[in-house]
């Protein structure tokens, strides 16, 4: 049975490497009055101290009209369930939703009202409103509550879900208070940020704290490029502003750790550079507009660039090139990007990032490692959501996951194994896997085309650092150091040949059923 609506919902974000807390997205916004409380640390050993802020309260009065509450509604089917199950029994906050609404929880499923709340800050006189996607998402009504007391019913402008970003729009006879965006590469660590919102409900709260850390990645998505804040942030806070000490917008708060959903002084915030384009698009297209480079991606890492013999592990290293895309003809697989726009790729992530906030038709130019040199090529960007849908039409995606063992091989008709002879691979325990070689039938029971060439991957050592790389049984083995190969011997000399040079690591190309091309560097030692 479903659960009955509350008045706010928690939105969990399970983040990867983090599974014994709960993540949860926060909500609101609004601003009062400011509880002062200086900060002091203990003196460095030099004998120099330093204090905090001795009040914000002047900077949270000057911003307070920019800040809003959002209060959305969406219909759902309602149950005789805890409609507030994270409240215990006797709280206050549970007392007052209670009395706002005593029906909740009561009687038989029946369809319902969710509602929640957010914050958003306003970014021009004209009433375009910031917050997170997932503050309104699936609303059927978004109400915004400015701190003059106003209510105004706000349109959806656009929103873009892999930043959690949202711009909506509110109209009146005056023009709105408003702030301002700054420049958040600027913000360090250390930096003293102020957090506005609405956290459980309750309007006209404000915190203090500092930047903990800059460029948090939670492998949520390409975009992931947070700021860690320890300034309280609570369920509500969500889409509020993070404000530096010049009441300039360094970020938009999106996320917290928390075992209880409470602040625990772990926030998580949006930076402004990486926002600001976007909402620009969003309000000048109603959509994101990306630039899109057509390839896929992958790291660097030490052994990879050592089997290329790159000096470090550095760029971003092209997996596939997508038919019919911007870089179709100009890159090649196995091409690593260094420098991009004149923008240095030093983790594999920079790249998306960048290009994503380029210009759709701007003639960008990069320095590509290449076959032992660097090259320059250029090459104009297409447009990102052109660009996926062009990428669907191109690939035939399974449905099901492929994988072949040792003992399907082994079971499989004689004509297909030529008596078990190729299944023998001298070197099978310096890379930690067996390759087989193909035909139709064997390609057919692996759920490829019949024109697939290169080896066929049937067992991985659970234990091996190519088992640890992501080879799998199932995938196609098509090249050894950029070398095609289609049979166990042409394999086996290149091997041979990488061990006599003293390589210290060999790059192989596989391939799984849906297209998608994945580099590996196996060590050799």
């Amino acid at each position: 049975m479903a659960k009955s609506s509350t008045l706010f919902e928690g939105l969990l974000l399970s983040l990867r490497h983090l599974k014994p807390l709960l993540v949860q997205f926060a909500k609101t916004i609004f601003l009062s009055t400011l509880l002062f409380f200086p900060f002091q640390t203990s003196a460095f050993s030099q004998g120099v101290g330093f204090v905090g802020p001795a009040s914000v309260s002047e900077l949270a009065a000057d911003l307070s009209g920019a800040v809003v509450n959002i209060g959305t509604s969406r219909p759902v089917v309602g149950g005789g369930g805890d409609p507030f199950p994270d409240l215990p029994p006797g709280s206050p906050l549970r007392e007052l939703f209670e009395g706002l609404n005593p029906n909740l929880g009561q009687g038989q499923e029946r369809m319902g009202e969710a509602r929640s709340l957010g914050s958003g800050f306003l970014i021009s006189e004209n009433g375009f409103v910031v917050t997170n996607n997932h503050v309104i998402v699936g609303a059927s009504e978004i109400l915004v509550y400015t701190s003059q007391g106003q209510r105004y019913v706000a349109e959806v402008v656009g929103v873009d879900e892999k930043t959690d970003l949202a711009v909506l729009k509110i109209s009146s006879g005056h023009p709105f208070p408003f702030v301002e965006f700054g420049n958040s590469d600027s913000a360090e660590v250390g930096d003293w940020v102020m957090a506005v919102g609405n956290p459980f409900g309750l309007g006209g709260s404000v915190s203090l704290g500092i930047v903990s850390a800059r460029n948090r990645d939670f492998n949520s998505g390409p975009y992931d490029d947070y700021i860690q804040t320890d300034a309280a942030i609570n369920l509500g806070n969500s889409g509020g502003p993070l404000f530096d000490m010049n009441g300039d917008v360094m970020g938009i708060v999106t996320a917290l750790i928390s075992q209880e959903g409470s602040s625990g002084g772990l926030g998580f915030a949006v930076p402004g550079n990486l926002a600001s384009p976007i909402i620009d698009q969003l309000i000048e297209f109603g959509e994101t507009r990306r630039g899109w480079l057509g390839v896929s991606i992958q790291e660097v890492g030490e052994n990879l660039a050592a089997s290329v013999g790159l000096s470090a592990a550095i760029g971003v290293l092209i997996a596939d090139v997508t038919a019919g895309g911007p870089s179709d003809g100009m890159l090649l697989e196995g091409d690593i990007i260094l420098v991009f726009d004149d923008a240095p790729i030093i983790d594999w992530k920079d790249l998306p990032r960048i290009v994503a906030q380029t210009a759709v038709g701007n003639a960008s130019i990069m320095r590509v490692y290449r076959n032992g040199e660097i090259v320059e090529i250029g090459v104009t960007l297409g447009e990102l959501e052109e660009g996926e849908k062009l990428i669907a039409q191109n690939r035939q995606t399974q449905t099901r996951e492929q994988i072949i063992s040792r003992e399907l091989i082994l079971e499989t008709p004689t004509e297909i194994i030529d008596d078990g002879k190729r299944l023998q691979l001298s070197n099978s325990d310096l890379l930690g896997f067996d390759v087989v070689e193909t035909n139709e039938q064997l390609l057919n029971n692996m759920g490829w085309g019949k024109n697939v060439k290169g080896l066929a991957v049937i067992f991985v050592e659970p234990e091996s650092i190519a088992f640890e790389m992501g080879v799998r049984a199932g995938l196609i083995l098509s090249q050894v150091d950029k070398v095609e190969v289609d049979s166990i011997e042409e394999m086996e000399s290149l091997l041979a040949m990488a061990l006599e040079s003293g390589s210290e690591a060999i790059l192989l190309k596989l391939s799984d059923t849906s297209g998608i091309n994945r580099f590996v560097a196996v060590p050799l030692s």
